[in-house]
């Protein structure tokens, strides 16, 4: 097995040098043309990759699905046997359910980019390093959680009870979010690491004194003044907001494991069809953020299908294989199927209710344009724009929220609690 884990991480590691190093080598703001191609690429290789799985359980390739025996591996999870095509139908329902999951994601990436103003050439830079750091750390969660399944089986209903709950919390509670400037990782880096007050460049960290710490923000640029590098110790190390700002992104994203984890192992107990799914799912974060950024507020009902499908999986879990003795060793397709009428009638929902209220017209508001991103309505058509339209400039003072930023905040759907 250590050969078929050693592949797949170089083959990862590879999409990811081939991704920032030639295909994204100069930093440039990312359009939504451009996003929804890599979207469209990200979404195909995850697809294609099920082609893999069929093959690689369905003949055990390097030991695949299969115990130190050479017997055919039971999933812990219901006690399917992991052949070829159990293999696939769970590969791509968790890859569904990781996928629809990391939607939530981009609510509050778009609020922390808001918040630093980060400027939209580096966002795509800031992303791509918060994902590589997520695949680390979801690694280690997913070996961590697989090792509890396998000493404590107990463990499946601990995790089919959270994800119950979680499910029925994001279906009823309001969700507000939290403050970044409120949150504790902020103001503990801030604490221990002097930060800079101007972006300079797309460094993450620059010496007080050095030429990168009197680089412009962006390409261009006028230079502007740094007091707090200029209140540094020359040769003192400094974090740049660029470097905040990924902070905060890996942080989030270790939050959103927490649920999204546990739904995968609701599907199967088996690691490399866990962890092959995660990747996939959060390799194409980036693109479907920079796709999405602009019109999320149009599916006003996809965290609602989000919060059903959380539920749906918790029950599985629990029931496995009271379902599998009703329904036969395919209900995991069933369960596919399903996944994708909630999602389905959680996206057509939204749009029915968009086209409704564009309809009536807004019912007594007053003037209403629909260009104006602070007054937007559902239904209202969406300009392809650019994230950085919506989601911060690159003169803003990273110390502060603008007031154009608090009000898009506002007014965008509320993810869950990241504080």
């Amino acid at each position: 097995m250590i050969w078929i884990w050693s592949g797949f991480i170089l083959f990862v590691l590879a999409l990811l040098a081939l991704d920032l190093g030639v295909f994204n080598r100069k930093a440039h703001v990312i359009g939504v043309r451009e996003a929804l191609k890599w979207s469209a690429f990200w979404i195909a290789l995850g697809v294609l990759f099920s082609g893999f799985v069929y093959f690689g359980y369905q003949h055990h390739w390097l030991g695949l699905g299969l115990n130190a025996d050479g017997t055919v591996r039971a999933d812990p999870i219901d006690g399917v046997p992991l052949q070829g095509h159990s293999a696939t139908v769970k590969y791509l329902t968790g890859y569904v359910i990781e996928k629809s999951l990391s939607v939530d994601n981009i609510f509050v990436i778009a609020l922390i980019f808001a918040y630093f103003g980060v400027p939209a050439m580096y966002q795509h830079r800031v992303l791509f390093w918060g994902i590589l750091g997520a695949l680390v750390m979801r690694g280690a969660m997913i070996w961590l959680g697989s090792e509890l399944i396998n000493r404590y089986h107990w463990i499946i209903w601990v995790f089919g009870g959270f994800l119950i709950i979680t499910g029925i919390r994001m279906l009823f509670m309001s969700g507000e979010h939290g403050d970044p400037a409120n949150n504790p990782v902020l103001k503990l880096t801030r604490q221990f690491f002097p930060v800079t007050d101007q972006y300079h460049g797309q460094h993450f960290v620059v010496r007080a004194g050095s030429n990168w710490s009197h680089e412009a923000a962006t390409p261009g640029e006028q230079v502007k003044r740094d007091d707090a590098v200029e209140r540094a110790k020359p040769g003192t190390l400094m974090l740049t907001p660029l470097m905040l700002a990924l902070i905060l992104v890996e942080t989030t994203d270790l939050i959103f494991a927490v649920d999204s984890i546990p739904a995968i192992f609701a599907i199967t107990g088996d690691p490399f069809l866990v962890y092959t799914s995660n990747v996939f799912a959060i390799l194409g974060l980036r693109s479907l953020y920079f796709a999405l950024a602009g019109m999320i507020d149009q599916f006003r009902y996809l965290k609602a299908a989000l919060a059903i499908v959380l539920t749906v999986v918790g029950v599985k879990m629990l029931t496995a294989k009271w379902l599998k003795e009703m329904f036969g060793a395919n209900f995991n397709f069933y369960l596919l199927g399903l996944i994708f009428l909630i999602l389905a009638t959680g996206v057509v929902a939204s749009l029915l209710a968009n086209r409704r209220d564009a309809r009536r017209g807004g019912g007594g508001e007053g003037p209403h344009d629909p260009n104006d991103p602070h007054h937007k309505r559902a239904g209202d058509p969406v300009r392809p724009v650019d994230p950085a339209a919506t989601i911060g400039a690159s003169s803003a003072d990273p110390r502060t929220i603008e007031a154009s930023d608090r009000d898009a905040a506002a007014n965008a759907p509320k993810p869950r609690q990241i504080v």
